[in-house]
């Protein structure tokens, strides 16, 4: 007998996911409303700007710089002083249009950008190998270590930042900006690998063992079947762990603000932003735009690999 649908808990249902979304979606249609208005309009309840203000996102990626701002008297000056050289004519120009170095956010978006990739990466690459060794090989002390690469998950990260940060020290690391980066790189990978063995394990053992037997039997090798077996069927696995490794290094702030206190050029996104909202250029409709522009990245790689995030595709693959 089949049950007939209760229409007043279909539209609570609905009515539940709906407040969701709207939860979840209010700070980011805040930050867009406010980085889209005039200072004049901040004071505006409306999520709809009176008048659209572009200023800031231009500002940020160095679009449609002008000379509005020089002073006549400056330009004047420039017209009629024959022993300036055009060297120094463009530098003095560049004192107004340059806006770069209030916020540099293009010099600390490719920063977090590589950085996060690399260690994403990286820890994803790892991840397959591990999780692969811990799903289908048998050897002393298998279960220890699988259960032991969770433990760095009891500590919390501020209790191992002095520690850390001492070690790297002592290796001579942090007195360069390679050599920081990598340890920077080196914090990310392990923060993530833990919890990527986990998943890509787990997802690993509900691939039919039948189907690298096979291969097997067929002349593949153990890499070879990790490669034309596992890797293909484990697309949207990998893909989630990917995603998942590019989020946490791309959002960590407390490791960065301290590993690279030292280089400001070499500053991801979170501590641009801390930096810009604590300086005296701390406009809102800027912080608010660099806010959403920091928030893009994620959200294009999850859309554009939105339709890879299903799982079964290694159902029907053999008959048993």
């Amino acid at each position: 007998m089949v049950k007939r649908k209760n229409p007043l808990k279909s539209l609570l249902f609905f009515l539940l996911i709906l407040l969701i979304v709207f939860f979840c979606l209010f700070p980011f249609g805040q930050m867009l409303s406010l980085s889209l208005k005039y200072s004049w309009d901040w004071g505006n309840p409306s999520w709809i700007p009176t008048k659209i203000n572009l200023d800031a996102y231009k500002e940020l990626l160095n679009i449609g710089s002008s000379l509005k701002d020089v002073p006549e008297s400056v330009l004047l000056l420039l017209e009629e002083s024959p022993e300036l050289t055009a060297v120094q004519k463009k530098a003095i120009l560049a004192t107004y249009q340059d806006t770069g170095d209030v916020f540099p956010f293009l010099k600390y978006f490719r920063n977090s950008l590589l950085l996060s990739f690399l260690a994403s990466f990286i820890s994803t690459c790892l991840a397959v190998l591990g999780a692969y060794a811990f799903s289908r090989l048998q050897f002393l002390g298998r279960s220890v270590v699988q259960r032991g690469v969770l433990f760095v998950y009891m500590f919390g990260g501020i209790l191992l930042l002095i520690p850390l940060y001492r070690i790297f020290a002592s290796l001579l690391l942090l007195s360069s900006p390679g050599g920081t980066l990598a340890s920077l790189l080196i914090i990310y990978v392990v923060q993530t690998l833990p919890v990527s063995l986990y998943m890509l394990g787990n997802y690993f053992r509900t691939i039919p063992y039948s189907i690298e037997e096979a291969a097997m039997i067929e002349g593949l090798s153990r890499f070879g079947t990790i490669m034309k077996i596992i890797i293909p069927l484990s697309l949207s696995a990998i893909f989630t762990v990917f995603i998942y490794c590019f989020m946490i290094a791309w959002n960590e702030y407390m490791f960065a603000s301290v590993f690279l206190k030292s280089y400001k050029a070499l500053y991801t996104l979170p501590i641009g932003l801390k930096t810009l909202f604590m300086s005296k250029n701390a406009i809102w409709d800027r912080i608010m735009a660099a806010s959403m522009l920091t928030a893009v990245p994620v959200m294009i790689l999850f859309m554009s690999i939105q339709k890879n995030l299903t799982s079964g595709l290694a159902s029907g693959g053999v008959k048993e």
